[in-house]
């Protein structure tokens, strides 16, 4: 399938009634009527236990991801291990580079973009036939989601223009956006009791100014997004599960489900979406070179490049979300699984790195 398309026509519009956070537009300042609702108090929830209302599958990328230290089956460094043989570049295509998650940091975003060399100093698209794909997660906890989304439509055309493309991925953070603005409070069966979507986005950054200036296209666009796609031997996915194989077993397959499940516009079907897009640790030990194959054996590919579990979580490292604690030096991607794993997620959110890099990685 062709990214951005379809099956049949998209219902995420704005919802008919908005999240008790928001006001509809025209509506009078002031509180909603009736207790607004806040996010979780209190500290944050221990490592090895779900947050109240969640499912025990659930891994929010919040305060209460667990951690794991392993490092005997992980290797950061790409130069000891053999480089799968990745496929040529179509004719008359640039170089490939892929972002990891932006988490609404416009700024770091912009001057990454442009340290490789893809955007000028006016955030204009400066690479020529060059391909840039984003691997999802745009929003939450940053300042600036709904500019991430705006840039990176932006370039999605200039690219065009330019004869080289820039195309996305969908993450859990988009599900989680999408459900907040469409279905808010509407409880929906979580596995564990109920949820809602409104308080898993608030759980997991969301911030009421992207709520506030999100629109009608931009839910459109995030709703066409394709979950996995395969460049040059890589099999781009957003998150390190095996749960893309419940949704089909081709890449036009799972793509096409996903949206389908979007068009019905189900709030407990997408939520066990969102849910199944949430987990992650699938490669990472003994049995992680095994996942990915069954994954590459399934979609084609000779590596798979994923965001969404940052990399000192990956690397057994002690930190914190949100800008707490001292900082994680993550200096570029980690491969690990036996060389068939790269994960581009380095912790934008917890004072690590927003990784832009090009493909296939030197040796």
């Amino acid at each position: 399938m062709t990214q951005g398309a379809s099956q049949g026509p998209m219902v995420w519009t704005m919802a008919a009634q908005p999240p008790a956070s928001v006001p509809p537009p025209g509506a009078p300042s002031g509180p909603p009527p009736g207790p607004p609702l806040q996010a979780p108090a209190g500290p944050p929830a221990a490592p090895d236990a779900a947050p109240d209302g969640m499912p025990e599958e659930y891994t929010p990328t919040a305060r209460d991801l667990p951690v794991i230290t392993r490092t005997d089956t992980l290797v950061d460094h790409p130069s000891v291990l053999p480089l799968p043989e990745q496929a040529p570049a179509p004719e008359g295509m640039g170089p490939l580079y892929v972002v990891g998650d932006v988490h609404g940091y416009y700024d770091e975003l912009r001057a990454a973009l442009e340290a490789e060399g893809l955007i000028d100093g006016d955030g204009r698209w400066a690479a020529g036939n060059a391909r840039l794909w984003f691997l999802g997660d745009f929003t939450d906890r940053g300042p600036d989601g709904i500019g991430v989304i705006d840039l990176v439509m932006q370039l999605s055309a200039e690219a065009a223009a330019a004869g080289g493309y820039c195309k996305a991925l969908m993450g859990n953070h988009e599900l989680l956006l999408l459900g907040a603005k469409r279905f808010g409070d509407t409880p929906v069966q979580s596995g564990a009791g109920t949820a809602s979507f409104q308080a898993a986005w608030l759980l997991n950054g969301g911030q009421k100014t992207d709520m506030d200036r999100l629109q009608d296209h931009h839910l459109q666009w995030m709703a066409r997004l394709d979950a996995v796609m395969e460049e040059d031997g890589h099999l781009l996915v957003h998150s390190d599960t095996t749960a893309y194989l419940e949704y089909g077993d081709s890449i036009e397959a799972v793509n096409d489900t996903v949206h389908e499940v979007l068009t019905r516009s189900d709030a407990d079907e997408v939520w066990d979406l969102f849910r199944k897009f949430t987990k992650r640790f699938a490669f990472r030990d003994e049995a992680g070179a095994q996942a990915v194959r069954e994954l590459l054996d399934t979609y084609g590919g000779t590596r798979i490049v994923h965001g969404h579990s940052p990399i000192p979580y990956l690397l057994g490292e002690v930190g914190a979300e949100d800008g707490e604690g001292d900082g994680i030096a993550v200096n570029g991607p980690h491969v690990y699984a036996d060389g068939l794993a790269i994960a581009m997620d380095g912790g934008i959110t917890m004072a690590g790195k927003l990784l832009v890099c090009q493909l296939p990685l030197a040796g």
